[in-house]
């Protein structure tokens, strides 16, 4: 169950981000770093099978990072406090997650 969470959360933050095409590609790129830490996260890629730990504390702190950026350079506008929100929750689904199968 907390997989499929982190891969609705986490794709639900890389459309977000992905939709916004600001006038640089910085959003774009957010968007793509969700989809290929995710992707490294579960798809069955032989050589990180050993390595989703830190995988996910990447995920983790990519998440963070993108949650403290906003607070200091984001708009305040409703689309950026419900990604906020999101990504809140895809932080505490990855520990979740990160503290079972530890």
């Amino acid at each position: 169950m907390l997989r499929i969470a982190i891969i609705v959360l986490t794709l639900g933050t890389a459309i977000t981000h992905m939709s916004l095409l600001f006038p640089d590609i910085v959003f774009i790129l957010n968007g793509l770093g969700y989809l290929g830490l995710l992707g490294a996260l579960y798809a069955p890629i032989p050589a990180l099978a050993g390595r989703r730990r830190q995988v996910r504390w990447a995920l983790i702190g990519y998440t963070l990072l993108t949650i403290f950026l906003w607070v200091a350079f984001g708009l305040r506008e409703p689309i950026g406090y419900m990604n906020k929100f999101n990504e809140v929750l895809l932080v505490a689904a990855l520990i979740a997650q990160d503290r079972l199968e530890a």
